[in-house]
């Protein structure tokens, strides 16, 4: 199990978790469901969302909670139904998780993406009505220029955050066969992350400490 810690950013919501961090937190988190889903057979989460990311001091970031709805679900009869947070990185395309596949994971992984550009946890921001076109909701907030975090100011390059968001609509593109697979969503955000690298000055200290995944950000 990965060590979580208090972070900074909990008890001080100006101090910033850069782009750069960010992007090494999304790598981990990706390489564990192309892990999932490399093993044969495959492996689906089925559950994956901000929450069962595990993060530690060097922003190594490992899924956790595998398995477990579905495994709560056999324990308990009439189980409560989701939780709104659920709800909205489940893939709208498939009503029910006995149903869920691949492309499925990669939905809720565009959905956490989505959580780490903008710093906030979207069923707490974006309508009921929204949830099933989260892409046309982020393409109509890149015009209004209020979709990245505030606090991720001078730790990006143009090129890169653009790059980030193109994936971001991939994985959350409403037909599951149009989404990129994970090993290539690893591939695009390594790539991603080295262009910064060599574009930017080298990460700052950001938060000395992190902790679980949506509980890195503060909602506005």
């Amino acid at each position: 199990m990965v060590s979580c810690y208090l972070t900074d950013t909990q008890r001080d919501p100006t101090v910033r978790l850069e782009f750069k961090q960010r992007l090494s937190i999304a790598i981990g988190a990706a390489k564990g469901l192309s892990h999932l889903h490399s093993l044969v057979p495959p492996v689906i989460h089925k559950g994956f969302k901000t929450s069962n990311v595990l993060v530690n001091e060097n922003f190594i970031a490992k899924v956790a909670d595998t398995g477990m709805v579905e495994l709560l679900q056999r324990i308990e009869d009439g189980c409560p139904s989701q939780t709104s947070e659920s709800n909205v990185f489940q893939d709208p395309e498939i009503p029910t998780s006995e149903e869920l596949r691949e492309a499925s994971d990669v939905y809720s992984f565009g959905v956490f993406l989505l959580e780490l550009v903008t710093g906030r946890e979207v069923a707490l921001f974006i309508s009921h009505e929204s949830t099933r076109s989260l892409a046309h909701w982020v393409e109509g907030h890149i015009s209004l220029n209020d979709l990245i975090d505030q606090r991720l100011a001078g730790s990006f390059t143009s090129r890169g955050m653009k790059s980030l968001i193109r994936l971001i609509l991939q994985c959350l593109d409403l037909s599951g066969r149009r989404r990129p697979r994970m090993g290539s969503i690893v591939l695009e955000l390594e790539k991603i992350l080295e262009t910064e690298m060599a574009l930017t000055i080298v990460m700052g200290d950001g938060t000395a400490e992190v902790t679980l995944g949506s509980q890195l950000f503060t909602s506005s």
